[in-house]
């Protein structure tokens, strides 16, 4: 589906030479969802003024309700920077120290009291993923709060995946526990305190936390989530594989706030303004954690932080959640803001193609569909390891990385593969699943040895790795 989306990307380009950057972003988005690639509201701005805001699609795929600007949606991981803020908040109101043991506020969780309010907020707790642990044993005809999760971590004690600060892996479970810390400190619940700390001062009057099954309140002018399967909109209650929608949906922190593109550009403006936070906390904001080692965390306080050269700092987020796909984009350099809110979980999210129009740059191609215009395996690695030509590549990161590096080998390109595996774990030398990748495609080449050390470097990195430790085994009897 992604080079389909990506060949109208490149069709649209031909049509559109000439235009100014408003009228691309606007034909980028026509075409997707002409191509139903796209249903939701866009909002991007340059310093204090919004220059595109368009609404696509339905908010109601049953009633045919439009969106509109005021559409309410649920913003899925892109609540993270939120909870994340409202620790800050807490911070300066001296109610709590980022360095604090976490077990201070919950200590039912005393097995891990080695791990830090810092560490939650920085993804590099350790505390292993609570939807994965749940699965097994809630009862799905409940619904789940975040005082469930530290009932099942009290009572199952699952291993930390690594010691804390020592390396970093996204956790959901962290701003979960986060939320309960906020509500411990401020004596509000999760809701309230970002309500009357965040929300009411910014006059974000469209914004709130939200549970839409677990309170059955009902929301005006509200988008529903979707997913398209068998050429039907469907809700994901309604799909056996999304139903975890249903009883994780008294969960909050890591998710649940909803909002709209004005009432994010209202908080976009104020963290630009450094309203609410004191200097100390926006500049941690705007900065990633540090591991153990001195070497920089991918993520901070709520926010994905990078130094790119051709579009200078950027603090960005993206949410993901059966029916909704979401991105916040800050670019603190240029202070350009994108928003994208999407009520279609298939649709496209083509923020690198926004944000090359803003910088004037052109569309970027999948690393695919490069090499079937004729780019060599090392003409691409190139532009991979260059710090400007990379961002005319899509999806450039580990995994987009590794999705080519397989594509390759099921096309018999073995040499081609193996050279694209050894680029990623160069690129990402703590990952696990890079290391694994790369031994696959050498235990394919019949390179056994070769193939050995990088399984037994993927289970240093990830012990958990059963796929390495069975395939290791199975090499050394041979």
């Amino acid at each position: 589906m992604k080079s389909i989306l990506y060949v109208l990307i490149i069709v649209f380009v031909q049509t559109v030479f000439g235009q100014n950057k408003t009228q691309k972003i606007d034909s980028l988005f026509t075409s997707l969802y002409n191509s139903n690639k796209f249903n939701g509201n866009i909002l991007i701005a340059e310093k204090d003024s919004i220059i595109f805001t368009k609404s696509f699609g339905y908010a109601n795929e049953s009633t045919k309700e439009k969106l509109n600007e005021n559409t309410i949606f649920e913003l899925a991981s892109c609540t993270k920077p939120f909870t994340a803020m409202a620790i800050l908040i807490l911070k300066d109101q001296g109610k709590l120290n980022l360095d604090d043991k976490i077990s201070k506020y919950i200590p039912e969780l005393y097995k891990y009291n080695n791990i830090t309010i810092r560490n939650l907020m920085n993804h590099t707790g350790g505390i292993p993923d609570y939807m994965a642990l749940m699965d097994t044993i809630w009862d799905k005809s409940k619904i789940a709060t975040n005082k469930d999760i530290i009932k099942i971590l009290e009572k199952q004690q699952p291993n930390e995946l690594f010691e804390p600060n020592t390396k970093e892996e996204y956790s959901n479970t962290g701003y979960a526990l986060l939320a309960t810390i906020i509500e411990k400190t401020s004596g509000k619940t999760y809701a309230e305190f970002l309500e009357s700390a965040i929300f009411k001062p910014l006059k974000m009057t469209r914004t709130f936390v939200y549970h839409r099954r677990f309170s059955g309140k009902k929301i005006k002018n509200y988008a529903v989530g979707y997913l398209y399967l068998n050429g039907d909109y469907i809700l994901p209650d309604d799909y056996e594989r999304s139903k975890f929608v249903f009883w994780l949906d008294g969960v909050e922190g890591d998710g649940t706030v909803n909002s709209t593109i004005n009432d994010l550009y209202k908080w976009n403006r104020a963290l630009k303004n450094n309203k609410l936070l004191s200097k100390e906390s926006l500049k941690l904001i705007n900065s990633n954690g540090i591991l153990s080692d001195g070497t920089l965390a991918h993520h901070g306080y709520g926010w994905r932080v990078l130094d790119t050269e051709p579009f200078g700092k950027i603090a960005r987020h993206s949410g993901a959640w059966p029916g909704y796909l979401t991105y916040i984009e800050r670019d603190l350099d240029t202070d350009k803001t994108i928003i994208i809110l999407q009520n279609h979980y298939n649709g496209a999210m083509p923020k690198q193609a926004v944000q090359n129009i803003l910088y004037g740059m052109p569309i970027p191609k999948t690393m695919e569909i490069l090499y079937r215009e004729g780019k060599t395996v090392d003409e691409i690695i190139a532009w991979l390891k260059n710090p400007v030509s990379k961002y005319l590549i899509d999806d450039f990161y580990e995994d987009g990385v590794n999705k080519f590096g397989y594509e390759l080998l099921k096309q018999g390109k073995n040499e081609s593969a193996v050279k694209i595996f050894e680029y990623n774990t160069n690129a990402n030398p703590k990952s696990s699943n890079a290391f694994d990748s790369l031994g696959e495609c050498l235990l394919k080449m019949n390179y056994k040895e070769q193939a050995k050390k990088a399984y037994e470097k993927s289970l240093e990195l990830d012990p958990t790795n059963k796929n390495a430790e069975s395939i290791i085994s199975n090499l050394k009897r041979e």
